[in-house]
This record gives C-alpha cells, sequence and structure tokens, in this order.
C-alpha cells in the first residue's frame, strides 16, 4: 500500500465527473487500499478518488467506527435536513464552513469485488456520503454555500497562498509521504 497525494483546489480533476468504475481486479484493489491508507494518514472522514488523482467513481470512508468504501455510488437522500455542521476537504486546505445535507441516504454500489453494498446513514455518516459523492460528480463543498458564507469562501480561496500551506503540511506529515493535505475533517473547524 502507499500514501498518494491529494490534489488541491485548482486541480482540474476535481471538477470533472468522474467514470464509473467497470474493471475489477488488482489495479482496483490497490486503489481502496491505497485511499484508505490515505485516508487514515490524514485523519480524514472520507476520500473520493477523484482527490487522489484518479477520476473514477469511488471513495472510503471512516466515521465513528464505521469504515468501508463504496464503488459506483447512488444515493437515495432523505427528504429532511439535519442541522448545517461545518465540513472541511482535504482539497480545500485550511477552511471550513457550515453545510446543508440531508438528514439521511442510503448509498448503494458495490465493493471492490463487485459484490453489491448497501449502507444506510444518518447524521454525519450521511454527511459524508453526501460530500464524498459530491466530489465524484465534479462538485466541491464551496459550491454548496450561500450568501455570506459562500463570499468568504471564495475570497479565502481567492487569497489563500497553497504554497506556503503545502509547505507547513509536508513538514507536519514528512513521517508518511509529505505530499498529502491534512485539515478541516468533518465537524472540525481548522
Amino acid at each position: 500500500m502507499a500514501i498518494l497525494s491529494i490534489r488541491i483546489i485548482g486541480d482540474p480533476v476535481l471538477r470533472t465527473v468522474a467514470d464509473p468504475v467497470t474493471d475489477f481486479g488488482p489495479e482496483l484493489a490497490k486503489l481502496v487500499a491505497d485511499m484508505t491508507e490515505t485516508m487514515e494518514d490524514v485523519d480524514g472522514a472520507g476520500l473520493a478518488a477523484p482527490q487522489v488523482g484518479v477520476s473514477q467513481r469511488v471513495f472510503t470512508y471512516r466515521i465513528g467506527g464505521v469504515e468501508g468504501h463504496i464503488i459506483n455510488p447512488v444515493l437515495e437522500n432523505s427528504e429532511d435536513f439535519q442541522p448545517d455542521e461545518v465540513e472541511g476537504c482535504l482539497s480545500i486546505p485550511g477552511l471550513g464552513f457550515p453545510v446543508r445535507r440531508f438528514q439521511a441516504t442510503k448509498a448503494t454500489g458495490v465493493d471492490l469485488n463487485g459484490n453489491p453494498v448497501s449502507v444506510e446513514a444518518e447524521g454525519m455518516l450521511a454527511r459524508c456520503f453526501q460530500h464524498e459523492t459530491d466530489h465524484l460528480d465534479g462538485v466541491l463543498y464551496t459550491d454548496r454555500l450561500e450568501g455570506d458564507d459562500r463570499k468568504a469562501a471564495l475570497r479565502a480561496i481567492r487569497n489563500a497562498n497553497y504554497h506556503d500551506i503545502t509547505e507547513q503540511t509536508t513538514s507536519k506529515r514528512a513521517h508518511s509521504v509529505g505530499s498529502s493535505f491534512g485539515g478541516g475533517s468533518f465537524g472540525v473547524p481548522e
């Protein structure tokens, strides 16, 4: 397994709709294992394949002791919303804003062997599934912000010096690979 570099905002792969997975074999198994290791290394709640430069519909997750991966996910969301919670994103280091998400979701798809997967989620796990599926659709959480939060996020992104953030993060993570970004886990502002 390997720790993978996490792409940050500005990388075109983050704005591209990911392709469905059609080839289930050793390369996919390695991708899932590497994504899981990378997510754990940065203490992330979830990680989508586009965040590591792979435009395929795969994400890993780890929330409250529940962990796994879903390939080619499809979400069925509830009609009601949960209270807005601060979200961060490994691909937008240093920022966190409250995001509106559905209260519950059912994620269906397959695992790395092509076996059916179905996970019903509420609260933070539902939020994670929605966040990661957005990545697969080329959507970042900042796209879901409104009003003053949206203005503040766009201003912060425009003014961010990602070169300095990258260097600071590299120093903190030198024991691993020095190329991924930590930061704002779900519900924890930076």
